[in-house]
């Protein structure tokens, strides 16, 4: 009996441990992209990221267009890079923030072929609700991303994954979004 419980509590151990180690974090591992009118660059939100382990974004005053915060799946020193294709056991994603506004979380597909992340195709999306006094930890299927968020749209294809794209469509200055993790 005693060997049993060895052997049980040795094959749990193990399992969590592999659990947590094919959790990926975004927000410490990868590379994030800035576009529209905040106060921070690319440059400096990153510094923060790595010095932190938060991405930080403000609106400027009087912001004018949107605000498209964005980091790839797979690291990558640009924009751009190759699709990634998620374990079917990948069942959602986790995200901790904190916003000032409801932020529309793109999932941005790759080509038809799965081999690269061209600018525009498919964006299933969903919305973050605002969290502007505390940071929010949200766990959201995946089946829960279709496109333009309509009740019968296309769903999130995580066999070929681009990047996540928050968006801010309607900025108004001052503005904050935090994220302190996303995991997937």
């Amino acid at each position: 009996m005693r060997y049993l419980f060895v052997y049980f509590l040795l094959f749990s151990l193990f399992c969590f441990s592999q659990n947590d180690q094919q959790k990926q974090d975004l927000v410490k591992l990868n590379k994030w992209f800035i576009a529209g009118p905040v106060k921070e660059n690319e440059k400096t939100i990153n510094s923060i990221r790595l010095e932190k382990g938060i991405v930080s974004v403000t609106a400027k005053d009087n912001p004018k267009g949107e605000i498209e915060l964005n980091v790839m799946i797979t690291a990558s020193e640009t924009n751009d890079g190759i699709s990634t294709n998620l374990s079917s056991e990948s069942k959602y994603v986790e995200i901790t923030y904190q916003s000032t506004q409801i932020i529309k979380l793109q999932a941005r597909e790759g080509n038809p072929e799965g081999t690269g992340c061209v600018h525009g195709g498919s964006h299933p999306r969903v919305s973050l609700p605002a969290s502007p006094n505390h940071f929010r930890t949200i766990k959201i299927p995946w089946l829960n991303f279709k496109q333009d968020e309509l009740p019968d749209g296309k769903v999130l294809d995580i066999h070929n994954l681009c990047k996540f794209n928050f968006v801010n469509y309607s900025p108004v200055s001052g503005d904050v979004l935090r994220i302190k993790s996303v995991f997937f």
